[in-house]
């Protein structure tokens, strides 16, 4: 293997060429991506939305002015398709009706207490059923759990928590580290192929890994999923409540939030019947929407490798207009990802600048529709420009604050693939340490474009912002991104500043090209380690 790290440094015979364009790679041109793209002037970006359509256009006019070829439909720089759009309204009601004598009735208020949206793409929605709350709400047979083991809940609203059962043991749930189980969206789908009527995930800090005000900001605007099909099933409600909504449902079997995740935590856990009577009224504004991935291509040199390529990818879209905080009512998403598409606008630029381009061809994606759900991305991996099995490899770029050089870079995934020991190469060129995962529970893998990518088997991982900043005291940079957490993280206030330091912008940048590079000309495309949940899929697409 040493041979392919030093790939590109030694035996490339453009190599002094291509660190130089690597190295010219500047943070002030991503600076003007930045401050365009999260200006007031396109509207926090929203899929959809003029704003949004602005971004897609400003992202293919930089491509092509980049040098780029479009690599979209029928020749152009866009992958269109439809998705559908429901906004909740503010007169989703969700009551619960005791079912025992001296029960007591509940009610929930809308954004203070619950958000939610019907997924049944219905401008009303109403029913009624029993609660049954099973735990986190997962069946892994292969760590023999069944949240669902001995109940039929067709028909019944489920209540439960995100995350999984705590694990220390690699062969339980991985250990620490989420698991796609974990997440939220899982929830959903595993309720919906239940047969469940609605799913209320009662919210917890620790449990979500973010605060209500992202779930409040997140689940009040437009929900987008792709259209269903004629008699496809979907949950009548997907709703979150508060930590403090949840109490007054616990308390319906003498319980607290507390003990109810102490349940859902152990071996062994049975669903609990609740003895509440759900009512529920789902309003919201239905409309389809057509949006678009933007796709620009840098033809490789080698007419034996050139239909292969690597991949970089960074979502434009964001939240758009929603409710006024402080009076500002533009989510801007300037970190979330104006940051993200100018690393790979600045990319692309210097890729397309090559003088002796690399083995295998690059393609680059600016995903839409990230923040509903991985649709973008989603729909990319499933009618990919370049096969799956072709892909050599996926580089994510999402959400960077801006706050200085970094000592150290995230690359959660990248150890998970063979592929790994020139992304440590690169990272010791780069002087950056891999850090660690800060929060493993948090299952932050799961939660950007680049799980799509994995899900059809390409490696691929997120180049994510590092713990430490360089030349402060430790704790500094873990302290910013907790600021950023909870005073910006999808709130109006996620707004680009003219003192904004990009440096870690740039660094982050050039580490990811030299990677891509130095992947697009070794001989053979990487795949999984053996064992991971994503091999299986890599096989399939004809990797061996």
């Amino acid at each position: 293997m040493k041979w392919v790290v030093g790939f590109l440094c030694a035996n490339f015979l453009g190599a002094g060429l291509a660190h130089a364009q690597i190295d010219e790679i500047s943070a002030e041109r991503m600076r003007a991506h930045v401050r365009f793209l999260a200006s007031d002037l396109l509207e926090g970006r929203g899929v959809g939305t003029r704003g949004g359509d602005l971004a897609a256009e400003y992202m293919a006019t930089q491509f092509a002015l980049a040098g780029l070829k479009p690599a979209g439909d029928n020749g152009t720089w866009y992958q269109k398709f439809t998705l559908v759009g429901s906004t909740p309204q503010a007169a989703t009601a969700i009551y619960a009706e005791p079912t025992r004598a001296g029960g007591k009735n509940l009610s929930f208020q809308w954004l203070d207490e619950f958000v939610g949206v019907s997924l049944r793409q219905q401008p009303a929605v109403a029913f009624d059923g029993e609660a049954v709350f099973v735990g986190h709400g997962i069946t892994a047979p292969e760590y023999q759990w069944d949240d669902y083991k001995g109940v039929d809940v067709r028909g019944k609203v489920v209540v439960l928590f995100t995350g999984e059962p705590p694990s220390n043991d690699p062969k339980f749930f991985t250990g620490e580290a989420l698991t796609y189980y974990g997440r939220w969206s899982y929830k959903y789908e595993e309720a919906t192929r239940r047969g469940a009527a609605g799913a209320i995930i009662i919210h917890t800090t620790p449990t979500a890994s973010y605060g209500w005000n992202v779930v409040r900001s997140s689940w009040s605007t437009e929900d987008l999923a792709n259209s269903l099909a004629p008699g496809q099933y979907a949950l009548g409600i997907a709703a979150w409540v508060t930590t403090e909504a949840g109490q007054k449902i616990a308390a319906s079997v003498g319980k607290s939030v507390e003990d109810l995740l102490k349940m859902a935590d152990a071996r062994g856990f049975q669903a609990v019947p609740l003895p509440l009577r759900f009512r529920v009224k789902a309003d919201a504004k239905i409309r389809q929407i057509e949006t678009r991935n933007v796709i620009g291509k840098v033809e490789g040199s080698d007419p034996g490798l050139r239909d292969q390529a690597v991949l970089f990818s960074a979502h434009w879209d964001h939240l758009g207009i929603g409710e006024a905080i402080n009076g500002d009512n533009i989510y801007n998403g300037a970190s979330d990802n104006a940051t993200g598409c100018a690393i790979l606008l600045e990319i692309a630029r210097a890729w397309a600048g090559l003088q002796q381009k690399t083995r295998r061809s690059a393609v680059f994606v600016s995903v839409a529709a990230e923040e509903g759900g991985l649709l973008g991305s989603e729909y990319y991996g499933k009618h990919p420009v370049v096969p799956a099995g072709k892909t050599a490899l996926a580089l994510n770029y999402d959400s960077y604050l801006a706050m200085g050089r970094m000592s150290d870079v995230q690359v959660r995934g990248a150890e998970r693939t063979t592929i790994f020991p020139i992304v440590d190469q690169a990272a010791r060129r780069y002087s950056l340490a891999l850090a660690k995962d800060p929060t493993p529970a948090a299952g932050l893998y799961y939660r950007s474009d680049h799980f799509s990518f994995a899900r059809v088997g390409i490696p691929s991982f997120s180049i994510d912002k590092g713990t430490e900043l360089a030349g402060t005291e430790k704790g500094a940079g873990p302290k910013a991104e907790e600021e950023y957490y909870a005073k910006r993280y999808h709130q109006p206030s996620d707004q680009y500043n003219d003192n904004w330091n990009l440096s870690d912008m740039e660094t982050y940048a050039r580490f990811g090209m030299l990677i891509n590079m130095n992947v697009a000309n070794q001989p053979a495309v990487p795949t999984w380690n053996a064992g991971d949940e994503f091999l299986p899929a890599r096989v399939a697409s004809g990797v061996k």
